[in-house]
């Protein structure tokens, strides 16, 4: 997706993921901060934000308070079931940074910062790496590869980014985004048979299984499986702090349409079958961000005014 020889998408949407990573996430420091105040801020990051090495989102509320309209963007609802609690838990702007050297990208993470404030402040890092990384896929820390359905090429491209509604929007993704811990002791107590289930696929050879319950993980999210398909471009990463653990789990899509239809149909709200998932993990948070296109190199803001 391209405008002549310039890529009008954050490139590191589309890239593989990265050895390791920062899921960084902003909110307003000062609640009563005007509009000018918070267009200074943006400009300020907006040269340190190359779409490679920093990938930005912004949340509804953050595009409302600079008194501008995304088709489509809207808060994470709450999609929990009685047999699965899906929290939302709403952004207002969100950093993933982006590298090979967590030292690097401490200091890169203190830049983003310092060019926010004072308007805007760190919420919430959490600190990402890739695992068992094989050159195209990497997993999760139960085992099993990550990643699998996404698509390539041009498939990849239609799932992820938005397209024909006009500069400024085309180019532009739509990012879900939740922190999911492992209860990995429970995963461990699981037998062989039993967590190939959990999945639905094997996890040395990674074949799908053709016998595995209406519960398993890949049955439920099967994304040709929806009318109409529900094709995302996953890009989680395995985190850890201390002995707690589990996935970053973020989607991009061309809009919020395809993980919503996947999550619900997770939580048991279509059909009440909760995938098992939620029986060895579980979110703790949700939050949805829109993600600007790029123009020559840079940021492309003209859907917010700036």
């Amino acid at each position: 997706m391209t405008q002549g020889t310039d890529t009008i998408y954050q490139p590191g949407i589309l890239d593989a993921v990265p050895a390791v990573a920062r899921y960084v996430t902003f909110s307003l420091a000062d609640k009563g901060a005007d509009d000018p105040a918070i267009r200074d801020a943006i400009k300020r990051l907006s040269p340190l934000v190359n779409g490679s090495d920093v990938v930005i989102g912004l949340g509804p509320s953050l595009v409302a308070a600079l008194d501008a309209k995304v088709p489509g963007l809207h808060e994470f609802p709450d999609m929990s079931g009685p047999d699965a609690k899906v929290p939302s838990t709403p952004g207002t702007l969100w950093c993933w940074i982006r590298g090979d050297d967590l030292g690097n990208l401490l200091h890169l993470t203190r830049k983003v910062q310092k060019a926010l404030a004072p308007v805007f402040a760190v919420r919430h890092v959490v600190d990402a790496f890739r695992h068992s990384w094989s050159g195209t896929h990497g997993r999760d820390l139960t085992g099993y590869e990550d990643g699998t359905e996404n698509p390539e090429g041009d498939k990849a491209l239609e799932a992820a980014f938005a397209h024909g509604q006009g500069e400024g929007i085309d180019g532009s993704s739509f990012v879900a985004v939740q922190q999911w811990v492992h209860d990995l002791d429970a995963f461990e107590a699981l037998g062989d048979d039993d967590a190939n289930h959990h999945f639905g696929r094997h996890r040395v050879t990674n074949e799908e299984l053709e016998d595995s319950p209406e519960w398993a993980h890949v049955k439920r999210t099967a994304q040709e499986s929806f009318e109409p398909e529900a094709f995302l471009l996953r890009r989680s990463m395995p985190w850890m702090m201390s002995m707690q653990a589990g996935l970053q789990f973020v989607a991009f899509g061309k809009s919020f349409d395809a993980f919503e239809a996947q999550m619900r149909r997770m939580a048991g709200l279509d059909d009440g079958i909760v995938d098992a998932m939620f029986r060895i993990s579980k979110p703790v948070n949700g939050s949805y961000f829109w993600c600007p296109p790029m123009r020559g190199g840079k940021l492309d803001l003209r859907q917010l005014g700036l």
